[in-house]
């Protein structure tokens, strides 16, 4: 291995990342690194490290990303770390670079999980064709979550990572005022919608770790069955927040009243346990009470409808662009399903 720097065809200096390593204590510095480009549903750079019989993966902000989200990747080492000694299925994480001369943006390396992620060609064997154990696959899910919205933020570290006071006073008028920046055409049902989630915001909650995006494309599960969650991913979105609201987002294309959402179902739902069989898992795990699950689907659809359409508005500005092509029927269903579920929930 040459001494110089030198930026390889991964986009990397592998130079700096080997004596980086080094200076961690991490395998890699001894001349046997091997640095492979890793393909995903992130929209963030990853790396597999290889040294000897070691696999790491580094994590970094696409090298386009603004400041903010550049910040956003350090806060999601910080929330992982914390979970060191949790029950919550994580890649331990070793060490983190606010540096730009090795990714071209800060990164964290952390441990490489061996298992498979739905994002890879749906689901694995046997889940693939055995569906008595693909209902374990959404157990699993939902127990992720649950065991996360038990951990004692405060204890692990995490005071002032959010700002739990307020929470669901601030939802609605945040996400219409990002809204606000790229609105191109209208979305039939939002008002409905965002009128509804003003009137039926909870009065109280007990406050713990959000993961944010919440769903089958961010976590990963070990090989065979029967099925085992093995980490969950793509934490840049965490927060302290209400954990119920990663509930509703792992819900919101549920049957049997999403049996009919078309677009925002990327996978196969055949053989997956009902809807009360998921909400009396999560509530047996985490303590929480799950009686007012209607509201939290209804934020999840919402927000993640305004947050889709940022990509559509993107795309129609400059001419299209065929990775988020798809973007525009799942905004329009998502709102749409948002707003009818606000008139069929027996919510009061």
């Amino acid at each position: 291995m040459s001494t110089e720097n030198t930026t390889t065809s991964t986009g990397l200096d592998e130079q700096r990342l080997a004596r980086w390593l080094d200076a961690q204590g991490l395998p890699g510095g001894g001349g046997d690194l091997v640095v492979t480009a890793l393909q995903g549903g992130s929209q963030n750079q990853l790396y597999e490290l290889r040294a000897g019989e070691t696999r790491l993966v580094l994590r970094a902000a696409p090298g386009h990303a603004s400041p903010e989200r550049a910040e956003r990747m350090l806060r999601e080492y910080q929330l992982v770390r914390a979970l060191a000694g949790t029950d919550v299925p994580h890649a331990r994480v070793h060490a983190a670079s606010t540096e730009t001369d090795i990714a071209g943006q800060p990164f964290y390396v952390m441990d490489h999980v061996e298992g498979w992620s739905p994002m890879q060609g749906g689901w694995a064997a046997p889940f693939d064709t055995d569906t008595n154990a693909r209902a374990g696959l959404a157990t699993q899910l939902v127990d992720g979550i649950a065991r996360l919205s038990k951990v004692d933020w405060r204890a692990a570290g995490l005071e002032g990572f959010g700002r739990p006071e307020g929470f669901h006073d601030r939802q609605v008028d945040r996400w219409l005022s990002f809204l606000d920046k790229y609105a191109f055409r209208e979305l039939p049902g939002l008002q409905v919608t965002a009128d509804w989630l003003r009137a039926h915001r909870p009065r109280a909650y007990t406050p713990g770790i959000l993961h944010g995006d919440y769903q089958f494309a961010n976590v990963m599960y070990a090989h065979g069955a029967p099925a085992r969650l093995a980490a969950i991913v793509d934490w840049e979105m965490a927060t302290i927040g209400d954990p119920l609201l990663d509930l509703g987002w792992a819900l919101i294309a549920w049957g049997p009243e999403g049996d009919d959402m078309t677009h925002a179902r990327y996978l196969d739902y055949t053989g997956m346990p009902s809807r009360d069989d998921l909400l009396e898992h999560y509530a047996t795990v985490s303590g929480r009470g799950v009686e007012d699950i209607d509201y939290y689907v209804i934020l999840a659809r919402f927000k993640l409808g305004i947050v889709l359409e940022q990509s559509v508005a993107r795309a129609a500005a400059t001419g299209g662009d065929p990775k988020v092509a798809r973007f525009d029927g799942i905004v329009l269903e998502l709102i749409r399903k948002a707003a009818e579920l606000t008139r069929s929930t027996t919510l009061k």
